[in-house]
């Protein structure tokens, strides 16, 4: 019903609008808005001066999928240039403001199209998806570019210099694959599931508890069990963990790995404040290599 109401409320802001004969306050270059600040902060680096970039879900302390949007983020995406959002039903809301407030000028990325991943049990974290990296930042600098011809060649030339940016990490994660290929680990839910497979190690969670924790349920009784086993067995190296959806169980995990000298990993789904995309990725990786060194 909440969102509803909030949809219904987007659709006659926008309307007022266009009946007073104003329109939405002018913003410095092109309006882009991100569903997530990950998204948001690499069509900044890529469109530089020339884009105007707002980003909706950007708290590093909140639980993405529990995300309601509200006024403000609906007329932001009828402003919106450019719509990126995740796909993958990670973001549905964005769908829905797009709907509430059609634009035939509005160019829509979809990461998941992008990438061709679809499907209920796909994993939709694809920023730790190294190795397509370049794809996701390729069909960004594009929606810029159709929606912004005029200044194609600035954003050609932000997207060479995003995707030399990312050098550290690519080769922070060769040297964990290099060094540690095959370590077992396991984690609490699959956000860092790409990342782990990049990196040539052996993913040892059994997927019935790291989907019920990613879709917010009790894992069944066998599967906690199952979990604790890795940790009481010392079968893995790491545990990585999402910082962000904590409950009970995964605090008693964590809390068990650590006692047992197993390494603990946090990880997150939002971009933390004052770091870039690239900073981010190689401080959780660099992390994850610490935690496999000792």
């Amino acid at each position: 019903m909440r969102t509803v109401i909030v949809l219904g409320l987007i659709v006659l802001s926008t309307a007022a609008v266009s009946a007073c004969g104003g329109s939405a306050p002018a913003s410095a270059g092109l309006d882009v808005v991100a569903a997530e600040n990950v998204y948001g902060n690499i069509a900044s680096q890529i469109g530089g001066s020339h884009v105007s970039v707002t980003s909706i879900l950007t708290d590093p302390n909140a639980d993405p999928h529990l995300f309601e949007p509200d006024t403000s983020n609906g007329l932001a995406v009828a402003r919106a240039d450019v719509a990126i959002q995740n796909g993958a039903g990670y973001d549905p809301f964005m769908t829905k403001l797009e709907n509430a407030a059609p634009s035939s000028k509005r160019t829509v990325v979809s990461v998941a199209d992008v990438l061709g991943v679809h499907g209920e049990d796909a994993n939709p974290h694809f920023w730790y998806d190294v190795p397509q990296l370049n794809r996701i930042a390729g069909a960004i600098a594009a929606a810029l570019e159709q929606a912004d011809p005029g200044h194609a060649a600035a954003y050609r030339t932000g997207l060479r210099h995003f995707e030399g940016s990312l050098a550290p990490l690519r080769a922070e994660v060769a040297r964990i694959r290099s060094r540690y290929g095959g370590a077992p680990v396991a984690y609490t839910e699959p956000v860092p599931g790409y990342l782990v497979a990049a990196a040539g190690l052996r993913n040892l969670s059994p997927a019935a508890f790291t989907q019920a924790i990613q879709n917010g349920s009790e894992p069944t009784p066998a599967a906690v069990s199952e979990m604790n086993a890795l940790v009481a067995q010392h079968r893995i190296r790491v545990l990585l963990y999402n910082s962000q959806t904590v409950s009970p169980i995964t605090e008693q995990l964590v809390a068990a790995a650590r006692r047992a000298g197993i390494g603990v990993v946090p990880v997150s789904e939002t971009l933390p404040p004052r770091l870039t995309f690239q900073q981010w990725q190689l401080r959780q990786t660099r992390a994850l290599a610490a935690a496999l060194a000792k």
